[in-house]
Order: structure tokens, then sequence, then C-alpha cells
């Protein structure tokens, strides 16, 4: 049976219906902000280096000098086509990267390279880096290092590309230079066909319009992942709910592993932003947590659900813990197979336990509603390709994915299925005080009589 809402319960609802609609207006108001195209009088003082570049693949540091006979390279035209984005974040001005020129499966060292004419005049110019390169890159002004993302050279340690402005020297003014840019790609599996080096042109502009556009384009980029960070506060934020009322549930298990799940999957998604806006995670380290960490996520989600029913089942504790580590060993030797035969032994262990869950679980719909969202969020491949759901949308202009809006409805769910597992005493009554007023009560209805 459904236990009824007491006071308190209903002072914990009113308060996550009211941190969820604060946290939708940040969010909506941040894509709207960030999603706006760069003001017409910044780009009209600015120049987009886009048309045609030199380029060739390989690595040679000789290649930075302006004096490099580049004739015999090849030609990549950085020319975007009208209203193109990325398909992540909605980053305007993307063209295909090397892949599509003729490099398909490359990767390793490139260098991209043209003659820019800087005006003449007082003003100090800037060079805004390419908001998108796969996946690091240095750029150089007639051979000299101005900065870059990551760091190139036998060992690279490539980071997340985020808007970057570098200082031209204070003599470029009036003078024609070259500007080269050395990108490097990781190794991937699966890379997409337009992958490879410079998705997105630099920009020459003038200071202080340089400032103003790379203002802008971190307004973007902010924008583009501030749901992976505003999520995974919510997430703690139910992490501390959980482990505050724990004692008063009637699921201590249960929120024991739902708590440990909604760390790992904050963690997982708070990665994504910590890549885009910081380099404290390279983009190797942060490959491998992607596709080794969802395998314990999953794991402690079966975990966590197997306790929703009073008596879990220890058949299905073992299958979770087993499907885990196979998850973790396929991700490791990449075995396409072992990972898929896991994550769909994962999803039959959930159809069980939602099966369970319908024969004798408390608040069925409240509970398996949720359940049908987490598992949402984790198969998103399995469940949701079949049926056609676009992997990505784009409100005002940024990049949602699925996940994050299959998020932004689990959270409050789970926030009220942890509310409504709670019992609150009532005040105690004083017995000796109940049994005195009685006795007084008779002696005066006796002196009545």
């Amino acid at each position: 049976m459904t236990p009824s809402i007491d006071a308190t319960q209903r002072k914990l609802i009113a308060g996550i219906v009211m941190a969820t609609l604060m946290a939708l207006t940040i969010v909506i108001a941040d894509l709207a902000s960030g999603g706006r195209a760069d003001p017409p009088t910044l780009r009209a003082a600015a120049t987009l280096l886009d048309g045609s570049w030199r380029f060739h693949t390989g690595d040679d540091p000789r290649w930075a000098d302006a004096n490099t006979d580049d004739t015999d390279w090849e030609t990549i035209d950085m020319t975007a086509l009208p209203g193109s984005h990325d398909g992540d974040v909605g980053l305007p001005d993307y063209v295909a990267g090397w892949m599509a020129h003729g490099h398909p499966g490359y990767h390793g060292y490139a260098w991209y390279r043209r003659e820019v004419t800087v005006p003449a005049g007082r003003a100090s110019w800037d060079i805004l880096g390419p908001t998108l390169v796969e996946n690091g890159y240095e750029l150089y002004w007639n051979g000299q290092r101005l900065g870059g993302s990551g760091r190139l050279g036998p060992a690279p340690h490539v980071v997340g590309t985020r808007p970057l402005r570098f200082a031209l020297p204070a003599d470029a003014a009036g003078t024609r230079g070259v500007l080269a840019v050395r990108t490097y790609m990781l190794p991937v599996s699966g890379a997409s066909a337009d992958g490879g080096g410079m998705h997105s042109a630099p920009i020459l502009a003038p200071q202080p319009i340089g400032a103003a556009l790379h203002r802008v384009q971190w307004k973007r980029t902010i924008a583009g992942y501030i749901v992976d960070a505003v999520e995974p506060i919510a997430m703690l934020a139910l992490i501390g709910l959980a482990l505050g009322y724990r004692s008063r549930s009637s699921r201590k298990g249960f929120l024991v592993f739902a708590s440990i799940a909604l760390a790992l999957t904050a963690a997982r998604r708070l990665n994504n932003a910590i890549v885009a806006w910081t380099d404290l995670l390279d983009l190797a380290t942060y490959a491998w947590l992607a596709s080794v960490i969802w395998a314990p996520t999953m794991a402690a989600w079966l975990l966590a659900w197997n306790r929703w029913c009073l008596r879990p089942w220890r058949s299905i504790d073992v299958s979770a813990v087993a499907l885990a580590v196979a998850g973790i060993i396929g991700a490791v030797t990449h075995s396409a197979s072992v990972t898929s035969g896991s994550r769909l032994g994962a999803i039959a262990l959930f159809v069980v336990i939602g099966a369970r869950m319908v024969r004798n679980g408390p608040m069925q719909i409240l509970a398996l509603v949720t359940l049908a969202s987490i598992m949402a969020g984790l198969f998103g491949a399995e469940l949701l390709d079949t049926i056609g759901v676009p992997g990505i949308w784009f409100p005002f202009g940024i990049g949602v994915s699925r996940t994050q809006y299959v998020y932004a409805i689990a959270i409050p769910l789970l926030a009220l299925l942890i509310v409504r597992t709670l019992a609150f005493q009532r005040e105690p009554i004083d017995i000796g005080h109940v049994d005195r007023a009685r006795m007084t009560s008779s002696s005066t209805t006796a002196g009545v009589q």
C-alpha cells in the first residue's frame, strides 16, 4: 500500500519542486544566452580566416617557419556552409576534418598553413584559436609559437579544446605573415567520417574586439556543458537527502546503493564539463573513464533497485557484479561483443526487477517510472535508438543530449521516491498527562452529579 503523505514530506516535496524549477530556469537562461549568434558589429570588425589553407599530414617542426616551401602541399577549404555548426555543442562555422578530405582513418599529426595580412594602424591584434580541433593544436606566427591546446611532442598530452586568444607580436600590424597550426588527433576507434584536425577557422581581430569575441565564445562553451554541471550537483544533493534521512526510510538498502550509483553517475556527467572548461583531465583519461565507469554504475543501480522489494534476490546481486566485471573487461580489451553482452544482460535484470516491483513493490507507478527513466539514461543506444529518438537536440542553438533530458526527468522523480520512503514519527504523547486529565474529568463529573 502507498503510505500517506505527512506534513514533513509535503515540505520536502515542495522544496524538490522549487529546486527543480530554479535549476531549469538557470539552465534555460544560460542556453538562451549562450546560443545567440556572435554580435554582427564584432564579427564585422574581425576577419574569419577561412578559405584555402595548405595542408600536410605528418610532423616536422620546420613547417612552422615562414620560409617553408608549401607549394606541393594539399589544399583544404576551411569555408563553412551558411548556418553550419558542430553536432555536439552547436559551435558555428563548422567544417569537415581531414577524413572528409582524402585521409579517412588517419590519426596523428598534421599541419595547416596560410598567409595572413594584418591591417596597418596602432591597434594590437589577436588571433582567436579554432574552437573545435581534434584533438590538440599549437599555433605559430612566422615560426614563433603563440600557444595552443594541450602539449604536443613525442608524448602528446591533449585536453579539450576551449576558446583561446593569442596576441600577435607588437610589430605585426601592417605586415603579411604565415599562420601555421600544428594539430594532433588521438588514435580512436569508430571516428566519424568527417573527423580529424581543425573544424573551425581561427579569427583575426583587433583589440578590444578580440577580447569581446573571446567572451562570446566562452559563453557558448559554458552553455554547451551547463547541464553536465547542474545535473551532477543535483545528484549530489540527492545523495545528501538519501543519507541524511536514511534512518527514517523503509528502504535503507535501496538508498545506500542508489547513493553509490548517483555518485558514479555524477562523476561521469561532470567529466564532460571538466574536459570542456579546464585542463584538469586529459582526453585519454577521459575516454578511458567514459568507457569503464558505466559498468560499476550499472551494477550499483541494479543492486539498488533489487532492494526496492523487501527481499532482494541474491541471484540478481551476483549477476549484476558479474556483468559489471564483464563490462570492464570488454571496455579494457575493446571487445564490442563482450560489452554488448554485458549491457543486454543488465537490461534483462532490470526487466526482472521491474516485474517483481509490479507484483509486490510499494508505490508501483512512481517507482516503475523512475526505474524506466534510469534505464533510458543508462541504455539509450539499446532502448532509444531503436525507436528513433534523436541523440541530441539544439534548443536555442545549443546542443542538449537526450541523456541530459532523461536525467532532468529522473532526478526529481528519484527525489520524490526517496521522500515517499520516509516515515516520520508523530509527536510523543504524555500518557501520564492523559491519565491525569481523565481522572480530573471523572472527578469533576462525579462532583456535578
